[in-house]
């Protein structure tokens, strides 16, 4: 689709999870991070698209997709427009949905993966 966001942690948080982090936490962080960044960027559309852009299909098309054993959750749309109405066009304003999603996401997280390695 041509969106791709990666979230790469510090080397002090990679250090930890490597040392004995229990992984099945570490998994099921991911999983609930991934469906809440989804949930988020389902509701987005419906906050952000203000000027008459469709949200239904784009919504609809928003999934979850978890991948390296667990370690990986994707989130994004599939609709081959989507990166149009997330960063506008010279004829269209920009209505970000993924980025506000990811942003409001990333501290939380963060957070759940700092209790795990506490």
């Amino acid at each position: 689709m041509g969106i791709n966001v990666r979230l790469v942690g510090a080397l002090e948080l990679q250090v930890k999870l490597k040392k004995g982090t229990n992984l099945n936490a570490v998994r099921t962080i991911v999983h609930k991070n991934g469906d809440e960044l989804n949930r988020n960027m389902k509701a987005q559309t419906h906050e952000a698209f203000v000027k008459g852009y469709s949200h239904g299909e784009t919504a609809r098309s928003i999934n979850t997709i978890i991948a390296d054993g667990g370690l990986t959750a994707k989130v994004g749309p599939t609709t081959n427009y989507s990166k149009y109405v997330e960063y506008g066009t010279r004829k269209m304003e920009a209505e970000p949905f993924i980025k506000p999603s990811f942003d409001k996401q990333v501290p939380k997280f963060i957070h759940d993966l700092e209790r795990v390695m506490d």
